[in-house]
C-alpha cells in the first residue's frame, strides 16, 4: 500500500475513535438520578419481591411448572390452548378464517393454569397461546403465536402470499407486530392501566412508542386495502389484535388520540365487519357472549354482545 492509503486509514480510524466517544458521552448517565420511591436504593444483586399489582403475584424470575395439570384433548388435528387476549386472538381469526375444525380451550392466566405440568410441555415460556397439531404423527406442539399463525397458514394453503415478494412482506409485518407488541402490552398497557404506581416516565415513554408504532402502520395503510395492499394476509390478523387493544382492553382512545390515525379507523373498521374476525374474537373470551370453550361452529349461537 502507498503512503496515501496508510493516510487514509489512519484517519478513518481517528474518525471512529472521536464518533466512540462522542456516542459515549451522549449515553453517559448521572452520578445520581432521582428515585421512585425517594427511599429506592439500587442494589448491587437484584433479588425478588413482591411487587403488587395486577399481575406482580403471578411473575416469579424461574421458569417451569408449578402444579400437576392435565390439559384436555377434544377430537380435532388442532388443538388450542389459549386466552381471548391479542396473542390468542391472532389464532382464532385465523382459524375461523379458514373455517377449519379445531377445539379451543380456556387457559386461565389468573388462576395461573399456564404454570401447569401439561402447558408447560407445550411452552416452556408458560405463555399463551400454545397448541398441538395432531394431524402429524408424533404431534407438533406450537407456541408463540406466530409461529403458531404460519405453521397452520403454511398447512392450510391461505393467507400467506406463495410469490417471494408478497410472501416476504407479509413476515415483514408479522415480525414487526412481535416486536412492537411488547411496547403495547407489556409497556404502555402495564404502566398506564395495570401498574400499583402512575409512573410519569414510563407512561410517557411508552404512549410515545404506541404513537410512533400508530404511526408507522396508519402511513403505510395510506393508498392500501389491507396491510398487504389487496389480499388480505395473516399480516392483518397478527396486527389487528394489538392496535385494538389500546382502546378495547386499556380505554385509552382519548388519552392517545386514536382518533386521527384515519387509515387506522378505515382499515380497523373492515377488520370489524368480517364475520369470521367477529367469532375469533370471542373465543375464549370476556363478557356475555364469550365463547369460554370452542369445539364446533355451533358454540356460537350465544348471540353476540352489541
Amino acid at each position: 500500500r502507498g503512503p496515501s492509503t496508510r493516510a487514509d486509514s489512519r484517519h478513518v480510524l481517528a474518525t471512529m475513535s472521536d464518533k466512540k466517544e462522542d456516542f459515549t458521552a451522549a449515553v453517559a448517565q448521572p452520578a445520581t438520578k432521582p428515585t421512585m420511591p425517594e427511599s429506592y436504593v439500587r442494589p448491587e444483586v437484584w433479588t425478588p419481591k413482591d411487587v403488587g399489582g395486577t399481575w406482580g403475584a403471578m411473575n416469579q424470575p424461574t421458569s417451569g411448572a408449578r402444579s400437576e395439570k392435565t390439559l384436555p384433548k377434544g377430537e380435532h388435528p388442532y388443538q388450542l390452548y389459549s386466552l381471548g387476549t391479542p396473542n390468542g386472538h391472532k389464532c382464532t381469526i385465523l382459524l375461523e378464517e379458514l373455517g377449519v375444525e379445531y377445539d379451543a380451550y380456556k387457559i386461565n392466566i389468573m388462576q395461573l393454569d399456564q404454570f401447569g405440568s401439561d402447558f408447560c410441555a407445550i411452552n416452556p415460556n408458560s405463555k399463551i397461546p400454545a397448541m398441538y397439531d395432531y394431524s402429524f404423527d408424533p404431534p407438533i406442539r406450537l407456541f408463540e403465536s406466530a409461529s403458531i399463525v404460519m405453521h397452520i397458514a403454511e398447512k392450510e394453503g391461505k393467507f400467506l402470499p406463495k410469490d417471494p415478494h408478497g410472501r416476504a412482506e407479509c413476515i415483514n409485518w408479522v415480525m414487526w407486530m412481535q416486536g412492537a407488541a411488547p411496547y403495547i402490552g407489556g409497556g404502555f398497557g402495564h404502566f398506564y392501566n395495570y401498574a400499583p404506581i402512575h409512573i410519569e416516565y414510563a407512561i410517557d415513554r411508552f404512549s410515545m412508542e404506541v404513537k410512533r408504532i400508530s404511526d408507522v402502520l396508519d402511513k403505510h395503510l395510506k393508498g392500501k386495502k389491507w396491510i398487504c395492499g389487496d389480499e388480505y394476509t395473516i399480516a392483518d390478523m397478527v396486527v389487528f389484535p394489538w392496535i385494538r387493544a389500546p382502546a378495547k382492553f386499556y380505554k385509552a382512545t382519548e388519552f392517545l388520540q386514536f382518533e386521527e390515525y384515519k387509515e387506522i379507523k378505515r382499515w380497523m373498521e373492515q377488520m370489524d365487519a368480517r364475520p369470521a374476525v367477529q367469532r375469533g374474537l370471542r373465543v375464549n373470551g370476556f363478557g356475555s357472549d364469550a365463547v369460554i370453550e370452542r369445539h364446533s361452529p355451533a358454540d356460537f349461537d350465544v348471540p353476540s354482545a352489541p
